[in-house]
């Protein structure tokens, strides 16, 4: 019977595992100094932004010239260009806009849209603070940065890696293996670096993903086998292995996955990817194991594929 991985759209289905010695397995956009700090009498200037940090929280107290503090009276964040405001030059960020008819804050026509490009010219001249600074990401950038590397900072919140599931859980990362055992309590967890992975009934139809969870080397790895349609009638198999950790402590790893049998032999070996990069992009690129059903049927026994699941370190 598959087990889930929470509510889930596609069965889900828990893989069992056998060791192999058994068997034979948050924001106010508090503008800092502009491109000087201007100080009364004197004639120095600091550093251009891209030299030196600038911080939100930093206020206009002892004589320095800065300017007013401005968010987006929607979702709180940076106002960053495109700078957009109504007629009586509220502002509203771009993401906002385009989900709005009126003015959140006076509620007048949005129509037509309004550029500040007075804004936008002081926009880029400062840095601003990535989103996740609360939670510990120190970094300032320049506008035009901020997106990109917010969309891989590892201090964003981390989502439950349970793939196929509708679980909607985020919170930090030492939280993960505490959601999963209490949220996703089918899910088997191995002790060892070398184990079998064993999936069952793999001619189950549809969409299907296998999870189990294997632990070693001091760090909790998600071993991950789905099966999707990728068009009519060619179902494939994509293997991996995730690393409950960050990318960074992911290349300390490597780990191979084998399919062993009827003198055939097919195997993959990488680094493990972090549950920070997901499932999901790994298949997209084809970046880890893939065969097909016909590939899988030469190493099954009884519609159950057994892959053996080797993790090691890496030298320094």
């Amino acid at each position: 019977k598959p087990a889930a991985c929470g509510e889930s759209p596609k069965p889900v289905q828990t893989a069992a595992a056998l060791p192999r010695a058994q068997a034979a397995a948050r924001v106010n956009w508090g503008f800092g100094p502009t491109e000087a700090e201007v100080v009364p009498g004197s004639n120095s200037q600091s550093p251009h932004p891209s030299q030196r940090p600038v911080h939100p929280s930093r206020g206009g107290g002892g004589g320095y010239l800065t300017l007013l503090q401005c968010t987006c009276p929607v979702c709180f964040d940076y106002v960053l260009p495109p700078i957009l405001q109504c007629q009586a030059g509220h502002l509203v960020c771009n993401q906002c806009r385009q989900k709005l008819s009126l003015c959140p804050t006076c509620r007048g026509s949005l129509t037509p849209s309004i550029r500040n490009l007075a804004m936008e010219k002081v926009a880029s001249a400062v840095l601003f603070p990535c989103k996740y600074a609360t939670t510990g990401c120190s970094l300032t950038l320049h506008h035009t940065e901020k997106p990109e590397h917010e969309d891989i900072c590892e201090y964003r919140p981390y989502s439950c890696p349970c793939p196929g599931a509708s679980c909607k859980w985020q919170g930090s990362l030492e939280a993960v293996m505490s959601h999963l055992m209490h949220a996703h309590k089918s899910i088997t967890t191995l002790q060892g670096e070398d184990i079998v992975f064993l999936a069952t009934d793999i001619n189950l139809p549809g969409a299907v993903d296998w999870v189990m969870m294997q632990s070693c080397f001091g760090h909790h790895f998600m071993l991950v086998l789905e099966k999707q349609e990728k068009y009519e009638g060619h179902q494939q198999f994509f293997a991996i292995v995730l690393l409950i950790g960050t990318r960074k402590q992911a290349e300390n790893f490597a780990y191979r996955l084998e399919l062993n049998g009827n003198r055939r032999r097919l195997t993959w070996e990488a680094t493990p990817r972090s549950i920070h990069d997901g499932v999901a992009a790994a298949i997209l690129n084809s970046d880890c194991l893939v065969f097909d059903t016909a590939i899988a049927h030469l190493f099954a026994d009884n519609g159950n594929l057994g892959i053996n699941v080797t993790i090691s370190t890496c030298c320094p």
